[in-house]
């Protein structure tokens, strides 16, 4: 479809949109933190020092978060305050132009609050306040991929009560509410010189904004089966969580534009790129975990575990404009499964140090990788500390997260122009540090 201008040419204003919409919602959200996708598993400082290796054991309130079963094992009332700093570093250097370019240098600090409290032997309560998605990318305005994705948040907040039942000395059984909201901000740029066909010459480039937000409910088990003394089993599950997204596109023209073309085309340029709204809905994937714990060396805890995130109910993007145009896009994620190996040794009543190790694939195929979100297969490494004073654990966690190098060869590209110059394809680069802080109180 063409739209005419005084006699020149700006490409069909609704596909225009639908197509910046499909890009910008793409799904443009994440550094890959200890999970696939767009996860974040950095809920704790002393499970980031175990490499998240606490599925069957554990004695601090972030339990709640990663098998509330176990917070049957913990006495009187506890509270836990916490935050990870995460500082991830990418890179990419294009087959096409040769260009190397890295994401801009910022901080994401996705904090948690955990509470518990035992109503008897048997009975617990436990409440958490988590992100357990989301986080950032960052790429320049003026890279190579910039008509796929420059700025990209996403934020979650999910509020998840919990009660535990310790059924017989060995067994306990948990479940809870997943009270989830969502918040995102995504950016990139419009390839102007694009929608005009070419007509008027190179254009400097425009800018669009996609801001939604929506919520959803889910739910969440937790089970742990002490097999004898030294031996304990844990297991975990949360839901997937569909969430319908509301939100608004909006499009900024840069001010040199007027000066490049005329008034006739300028005006109908206006008018293909207003402001729209847009719906859409995504669903988080459920995740599983096992663990099973060793304590029969003293003073040593080490568990091995692996983890299921089901990725695969992203298979498609659904867009919905305000005038009822729809649009299905393809994006074929797959399901994941990591395995990790942590555990702690006490060195005395205050001191305990922590390790782990986790082996994480990508849930991204080849077909539909973008730079939005790139990635791959990762390896993380992590040490750590609890320092018991009192009533008092503090709890510090460092984590460095390597994901292999990924090639993008595929033909995601411009929605406006397709062209193989703005495919972005070539070779991404990330590493992500991850440095955790937890309050651990016991009144």
């Amino acid at each position: 479809m063409i739209l005419h201008g005084g006699g020149y040419m700006v490409r069909g204003a609704r596909l225009l949109l639908l197509f910046s919409l499909i890009f910008l919602l793409g799904w443009a959200s994440a550094s890959t933190v200890m999970a696939s996708g767009f996860g974040i598993f950095t809920q704790g400082a002393s499970a980031l020092g175990q490499a998240d290796a606490v599925t069957a054991h554990g004695d601090l309130p972030e339990a709640v978060f990663f098998n509330p079963a176990l917070i049957t094992r913990l006495f009187g009332t506890q509270a836990a305050l916490g935050t990870t700093l995460i500082f991830p570093d990418r890179e990419y250097a294009g087959d096409l132009t040769g260009d190397h370019e890295k994401t801009e240098d910022n901080y994401y600090y996705p904090s948690t609050l955990y509470l518990t409290h035992a109503l008897g032997e048997q009975l617990s309560l436990g409440l958490g306040v988590f992100s357990p998605f989301g986080l950032g990318t960052d790429w320049p305005d003026d890279w190579e991929g910039r008509y796929l994705a420059t700025k990209s948040s996403i934020a979650t907040i999910n509020v998840n009560p919990n009660l535990a039942w310790r059924i017989t000395p060995a067994v306990s059984l948990a479940a809870g509410i997943d009270f989830l909201t969502l918040d995102a901000e995504l950016e990139s740029r419009v390839n102007l010189t694009a929608a005009s066909g070419g007509f008027f010459g190179p254009l400097p480039d425009g800018n669009q904004t996609f801001e939604g937000d929506g919520d959803g409910v889910g739910y969440n088990l937790g089970l742990l089966i002490d097999l004898s003394d030294d031996f304990a089993f844990g297991a975990s599950y949360r839901s997937e969580v569909k969430i319908d997204i509301d939100g608004e596109v909006s499009f900024e023209l840069p001010p040199s534009l007027g000066a490049s073309v005329p008034e006739p085309f300028l005006t109908a340029l206006r008018t293909a790129l207003a402001n729209s709204n847009a719906s859409t809905d995504l669903t988080l994937p459920a995740v599983g975990t096992l663990g099973f714990a060793y304590s029969g060396i003293d003073r040593l805890v080490v568990e091995v575990g692996m983890r299921w995130e089901g990725w695969s109910s992203y298979d498609e993007l659904v867009l919905v404009l305000d005038n009822g145009t729809v649009d299905t896009r393809r994006k074929n994620w797959h399901d994941t499964t990591s395995y990790n190996i942590g555990g702690n040794y006490r060195v005395n009543d205050w001191v305990t140090l922590l390790a782990g190790y986790l082996y994480g694939p990508s849930a991204v195929p080849d077909s539909t990788f973008e730079p939005a979100v790139p990635d791959s297969v990762s390896h993380l490494i992590c040490l750590g500390t609890d320092l018991t004073l009192g009533n008092t654990v503090i709890s510090v966690g460092y984590g460095y997260q390597h994901l292999e190098s990924v090639k993008k060869h595929n033909s995601v590209a411009d929605p406006l122009s397709q062209a193989s110059a703005t495919r972005a394809n070539g070779g991404y680069q990330s590493d992500l540090h991850l440095a955790g802080l937890s309050f651990n109180y016991r009144f």
